[in-house]
This record gives structure tokens, sequence and C-alpha cells, in this order.
């Protein structure tokens, strides 16, 4: 595995789940049309973010896995010779949902699937009421074009979640993400709000000697049945193994961005910086406990 070209689909989402897959679709070929041989989708990316109410109806929005999506695009990956990754609301059984990224390969078929491990409860991010906790521990997929390893959204926060799916070989990690601003905030503090996002993965990236992938949504999105909404901040980006970003996307609009990551780079970085060699593997095991008490 030589050099790789990624494909960032940033979105701006419809409440018709066939119109974002049609948005979806071109984005999709127009990254192809770019080099993408990797395409990742954001978070999500067939619904608007549902999220931001508890409404027992949108659980009508979930599908099995594999079932109508992973058919429809694993045509598409075959058609285009592609890897591609995609978010999406899975139905498990009766009363059990997850948020699930999937990944189909051109040549090797359907991979496999992640379910979202950390799942957030805030205001207008309310996933705990739909979403059970991933149940497949940390996945890494040994695709045509390279070794992938799949995180969701709130993932991006934990740096042991980075290092697990890294230390099992991903030299990609992709992180399909649907994450804005909330208008009351954004003037105070959302500068830092997005810095903060960006700077964690990015360090991820530096920490694991790995390359990041990560690919939100942009837009207003009202909340329903109720005034507000979240204002998603795009800025879609590719971070190399050193920290340093390769490609952003625009804030308020959808775009396709690719880059192309040079795998080769991964082992003289971990030569260099050799914080997996020195990491004290013997002196982790408080990691295991919520709080380690005074």
């Amino acid at each position: 595995m030589g050099q790789v070209t990624v494909g960032l689909v940033q979105m701006v989402c419809d409440p018709d789940p066939q119109v974002n897959d049609q948005r979806a679709v071109a984005g999709i070929r127009q990254a192809v049309s770019q080099g993408a041989q990797i395409v990742c989708l954001p978070e999500l990316f067939r619904t608007r973010y549902f999220c931001q109410t508890e409404d027992y109806s949108a659980f009508d929005l979930a599908e099995p896995i594999p079932g109508h999506s992973t058919e429809l695009l694993q045509k598409l990956a075959t058609e285009l010779d592609i890897v591609m990754i995609a978010s999406l609301f899975e139905k498990r059984a009766e009363g059990i949902y997850h948020n699930t990224a999937v990944v189909l390969d051109g040549r090797k078929g359907y991979l496999g699937k992640y379910r979202k491990m950390h799942i957030p409860d805030d205001p207008l991010y309310y996933e705990k009421f739909y979403f059970t906790p991933g149940d497949l521990h940390y996945q890494v997929f040994d695709s045509s074009y390279a070794r992938v390893g799949t995180l969701v959204c709130w993932d991006q926060w934990y740096p042991e979640a980075a290092r697990l799916t890294a230390m099992r070989g991903a030299q990609i990690l992709f992180y399909p993400t649907a994450i804005g601003w909330h208008p009351w905030e954004k003037r105070e503090r959302g500068q830092a709000q997005w810095e903060a996002w960006e700077i964690i993965q990015r360090s991820h990236a530096i920490a694991n000697g790995c390359f990041v992938v990560a690919v939100n949504r942009a837009g207003w999105e009202p909340t329903p049945g109720a005034a507000g909404g979240i204002e998603f901040w795009g800025q879609s980006f590719v971070s190399g193994p050193d920290g340093q970003v390769l490609v952003r996307g625009p804030v308020d609009e959808a775009a396709v961005l690719t880059a192309t990551l040079d795998l080769a780079a991964i082992e003289p970085q971990r030569q260099g910086w050799p914080f997996w060699r020195d990491r004290r593997i013997d002196s982790y095991q408080d990691l295991t406990q919520r709080f380690i008490d005074p």
C-alpha cells in the first residue's frame, strides 16, 4: 500500500431522505472524478439531524444493516471501484437501534460495520433516546486501498477510542460527523468549540502516527416543532500523521474534498516520534476506572 486518495462529501441535508441519497451519490461521483478511492459521507447523511428532539416517529427512519441502503451503495461502490464509508440509522431489532458506520468495498463487497460506542446526551443532541451504545468494540477493515478504522462523531473526543483503533492496525481513522453551533452561544464560544473539535482529532493523528479524516455536515437545520436549531459548522478536514491539516472544507456550504495520503509516511513518523515504543503499558490499569478517588 502506497498512496491513496480519500474523498470527503460534506453535505447540506434535506428533510427528504431521497434527496439526500441523490446528493450523496452526486458527491461520491464528484469525489471519484477528482481521484478518490475511499469516500466518506457525514454522520446520518440520509436525514436531517433528528436527534434535536425526542420523537418516537423518528424510529421509522431506521433500517436493517445490511439492507436497502447498503445494497444501493454497494452497487455504486462496485461500479466506481471504490471503498465507501457511510453512517446509517440501524434497526437491529424492535426497540434496539444503533448509530452505525458501514464499510463497502467495490472489490471485496460488504466488509462490515461499526456501531458508535460513545453516545451523547446534550441540548439538541439527544442521542441516548435513540441509540444503544455499540457492542462490536473498535473495528478495523482491511479494504482494497488501506486499513481503515471507523469511529463516529462523539467518539472523536476520546483518545482511548482512537488509540485502540489505531493499535488494531488502522492507517486512516474516519469520523463521520454531525456537529455544529447552538445559535445562543456561537458568538461567545463558537470559535473555541470548533478549534477544540479540530485540535482533538489532529492530536489523535499525532499520538498514533496515522491519518485522520473528519467529515461533517453543513448548513442550518431547525429544531422540529420548536424555535431554534443547529448551525452545522462544516469544515471537514484531513490531518496527516504529524497533525498538519492537508485539506479543510468551507463553513457553511456543501463541498467535495479530496486529499492524497502517502501511507508510507506512517512508519517514519512513528520512528521519529516513538510514542508507541515508549508507552508504559504496565502503568495504565486505572484507565478502566470511571474515576480515581483521592
